[in-house]
């Protein structure tokens, strides 16, 4: 394992994050973190390459970058799409009232600095799939089960994410809960999708053998912010509170992996 490359990713984060916070700052939205998020695991999957790429198992390293660039593109631009012309988040702007002109800076660690270091950790797949050149008994196997788990969870997200953006887009669904399609196995299909992909991209990592297997921290932590932290937890306290029915839908319905909805 090449251990300078959790330097070298750690610095491009900082930069990454300083630069979103700095933009933030005129246009009084600290809401840009949530497309840039996706687009840091990109810059970290490149620099880890381009930080070691004369001694890398070609192969594992094409596979993950793939994954991670196709993963990133693709939940940048549809959170982009999704928040813009709509003004900060609510989180935000809860924080930005009761922080007042202490905001910019309460915001510099707390929101910046705080996803930084979570994106360090998520993304350690990334820099020991990378940064390790060798090649454990059985890779073959990780990758291909790594993929099938990868593509499972891209599908799940990439669906989930557009049956939603139709349901929003119907005048009609004003005020109703989503309960069919993939939001009728579960109630938040693009987060289980979410955490499917690093568990995909974590698989695929440990067939670099050596100490691969602390990169399974990554997918860990990003099941448990999706699933108990800042994904269903924080959202469903507001849905509630905002959807009439949503309680009932709750009752049926899973919170994260699919399964048949209870009668």
């Amino acid at each position: 394992m090449h251990w300078s490359l959790l330097a070298w990713s750690a610095l491009a984060i900082v930069i990454v994050m300083v630069v979103t916070w700095a933009v933030s700052l005129p246009l009084r939205n600290a809401s840009i973190i949530d497309p840039v998020w996706s687009l840091g695991f990109v810059v970290v999957g490149w620099v880890s390459w381009f930080a070691v790429r004369s001694d890398v198992d070609a192969v594992r390293a094409g596979v993950l970058l793939a994954f991670v660039t196709i993963w990133g593109l693709r939940l940048s631009l549809h959170l982009f799409t999704r928040n813009v012309g709509h003004g900060e988040d609510f989180r935000y702007a809860a924080m930005r009232r009761r922080w007042g002109d202490r905001f910019p800076i309460v915001s510099l660690f707390t929101v910046f600095a705080l996803q930084g270091v979570l994106m360090w950790i998520v993304s350690l797949p990334l820099q020991f799939g990378i940064g390790t050149p060798g090649r454990a008994t059985g890779w073959a196997l990780a990758l291909v089960l790594g993929a099938a788990v990868w593509v499972v969870g891209l599908a799940f997200e990439t669906i989930g994410d557009a049956q939603l953006r139709r349901f929003r887009s119907d005048p009609e669904s004003s005020g109703k809960v989503l309960d069919t399609g993939l939001w009728r196995w579960t109630r938040h299909p693009n987060y289980f999708g979410d955490a499917c992909v690093w568990w995909g991209i974590g698989v695929v990592a440990l067939g670099a053998g050596g100490w691969a297997w602390i990169a399974l921290v990554g997918p860990v932590v990003m099941t448990t912010l999706l699933r108990r932290v800042s994904g269903v937890t924080l959202l469903e306290k507001s849905l509630v509170k905002r959807r009439p029915g949503y309680t009932e839908y709750v009752r049926r319905t899973s919170p994260f992996v699919p399964r048949p909805p209870r009668p």
